[in-house]
């Protein structure tokens, strides 16, 4: 039986995605991506969005690659 494949993320598809922390701090486990930041040079990749709690509207900003690192994040709200 083939393995299951997890849908690749797009950076142009994470706007209002929802996230959850496997190791919430603060209370902070529910994530919306508030903003996707787009490069300079309308040429380069995006690298960043904006993070944003649900909890208290707290934002961080995290390379939008470190979301499909499943030890620290995980698609929708878990």
């Amino acid at each position: 039986m083939p393995s299951k494949q997890k849908n690749p993320l797009s950076p142009k598809k994470l706007l209002l995605s929802k996230w959850t922390a496997v190791h919430p701090t603060h209370q902070r486990k529910h994530f919306l991506v508030s903003k996707v930041i787009l490069p300079d040079l309308p040429e380069k990749a995006i690298e960043y969005v904006e993070l944003e709690a649900v909890i208290d509207k707290q934002s961080r900003l995290i390379a939008w690659r470190e979301l499909s690192n499943s030890a620290v994040w995980l698609q929708g709200w878990v």
